[in-house]
């Protein structure tokens, strides 16, 4: 018997009546509907996200992009901080020696400017992300003083008194005095005294001395605390605290 022929006659009867090769019938075609309904799932998931972080941006962990040398060494030009929006969310209020971001309106800036709507959403939106720099009203400063403290500056050895008690301020720029600018000042209930760390190159609460509010931000103004650094790389991890105020006498104890 000829199987050969009897392969080659199934062969034929099982090829396409057109002609074509049978692998042909497995050319892939594109189906407009599909893609379109593919990009607009991307779309949407991608839209999804940024409110995700936006929220979270909102309510949470704030990414903060530092644009000054005010906080230097502490904090640097271009360094992306995360501000911790938690810290003073459930009863605690902040305290001597933290590192806050504050919405200056009232305190540090008078009036907030006027700015085109879109513009300000848009940049608000980036500035929550960490992708440019924040509001004009936005400012990062350590807390020094807070309700009730005291605050001298300088003492005769030219050191920061909290209290009656003597801050060595180890967080100073390196050659930076306490403060150029004497001043003795008891902080009102509820708002804080804030400085920066580069007192030679910060406008703090020492410039708004003789303003409206006396250069004292309310405690109810403060965005959050700066717990981290988000970039660049080579400073990620945790912000390191201070001891400089360990030991400070409790308000009102320096008056009695």
């Amino acid at each position: 018997m000829d199987t050969e022929a009897q392969h080659t006659e199934r062969d034929r009867s099982s090829a396409p009546a057109d002609g074509t090769e049978e692998g042909s019938r497995f050319t892939h075609v594109t189906d407009p509907a599909a893609e379109t309904m593919s990009w607009g799932r991307a779309v949407f998931l991608g839209m999804l996200c940024t409110v995700a972080l936006l929220l979270f941006s909102a309510f949470v962990l704030q990414p903060f992009l530092i644009p000054s040398r005010s906080m230097e060494p502490t904090l640097k030009v271009g360094d992306r901080v995360l501000v911790n929006k938690l810290a003073y969310r459930f009863g605690s209020e902040p305290r001597r020696g933290d590192v806050v971001v504050f919405d200056g309106t009232g305190s540090f800036v008078h009036e907030t400017p006027d700015e085109n709507p879109v513009t300000a959403l848009l940049s608000g939106a980036a500035a929550s992300l960490g992708l440019a720099e924040p509001a004009e009203t936005d400012f990062v400063k350590r807390v020094v003083g807070v309700g009730g403290d005291r605050v001298v500056c300088c003492d005769e050895r030219g050191t920061l008194e909290v209290n009656g008690s003597p801050v060595v301020e180890e967080y100073l720029y390196p050659g930076d005095k306490p403060s150029e600018v004497a001043f003795d000042i008891v902080v009102p209930d509820g708002t804080l005294w804030v400085m920066g760390d580069h007192r030679g190159n910060s406008r703090d609460s020492r410039d708004h001395l003789g303003q409206p509010g006396g250069g004292m931000v309310p405690v109810e103004r403060v965005i959050g605390r700066v717990d981290w650094l988000g970039w660049p790389l080579g400073r990620i991890g945790s912000l390191e605290g201070t001891g400089a105020f360990t030991g400070i006498r409790p308000a009102g104890a320096s008056h009695g």
